[in-house]
């Protein structure tokens, strides 16, 4: 077990194979179901809970057009030349 203490903001990082995973045996699973889970909340931690981020507005993208169906290869060049500017 390693404490490293840090100002924030921090970046922590870690390798795929740090350790390997052990597997709990039967007695560790049926004891680890009776633990009880103690829960603090942030107000105990001492912890800001004021939104430091704030909505402005919501809007829902633009509607896109509907495709255009060609015939043929020429006409699909025509109209990327003509109508779309892009060749």
């Amino acid at each position: 077990m390693e404490v490293i203490e840090s100002s924030l903001p921090t970046v922590i990082s870690a390798d795929l194979r740090l350790n390997e995973p052990r597997l709990p045996n039967l007695k560790s699973i049926m004891a680890a179901k009776k633990k009880k889970i103690d829960s603090i909340s942030l107000e105990e931690l001492g912890v800001d809970i004021t939104p430091r981020l704030t909505v402005k507005k919501v809007q829902e993208p633009a509607e896109r057009k509907g495709g255009v169906e060609v015939a043929s290869i020429e006409e699909l060049v025509k109209k990327l030349k003509e109508e779309a500017k892009v060749l």
